[in-house]
């Protein structure tokens, strides 16, 4: 059991990492995520960053690491270094794009829509174990705030 550690005396104007509201959206982030980590990473040794690589491919299609990137807000070596790993796996393909000589399409392999496909219900329920903890009002207006936290 971790021992809390009592916070310093300080004067209510000075910066307070617990009240700063990133932070709280970073501990909650990574407090709810862990339990489907563990599936993700046990089931299939895959770590986050595939695992959102997979997701934004099994919900939009066809992207350039480039897109991936853009839309998850993961950075461009982390997302090639999941990319490599997940080839590797079977669990996508990259072809040339035709518009573009120089970006690859990324297209899940029929290996990774299953995949995505298993790992999809299990976020559904995930997800419904986490709002069946929370009021389903609140849940409601938490996941609008967080929308548009995020939209901005």
């Amino acid at each position: 059991m971790k021992k809390a550690r009592k916070p310093a005396q300080r004067n209510r104007h000075e910066f307070d990492l617990e009240q700063f509201l990133p932070y709280l959206l970073n501990q909650a982030a990574e407090a709810t995520s862990r339990s489907f980590e563990q599936i993700y990473s046990s089931r299939y040794g895959m770590t986050r960053t595939q695992w959102r690589v997979m997701a934004n491919l099994g919900k939009f299609g066809a992207m350039t690491a480039k897109d991936i990137c853009k839309i998850s807000h993961i950075e461009k070596t982390k997302v090639s270094r999941a990319i490599v790993a997940m080839a590797e796996s079977g669990f996508l393909t990259k072809q040339v794009s035709s518009t573009d000589r120089r970006a690859e399409n990324l297209l899940l392999t029929a290996r990774g829509m299953r995949t995505f496909n298993e790992l999809g219900q299990r976020a559904l329920d995930h997800d419904r174990q986490l709002r069946g903890r929370l009021d389903s009002e609140f849940s409601k207006t938490l996941v609008l705030v967080l929308q548009g936290l995020a939209s901005r």
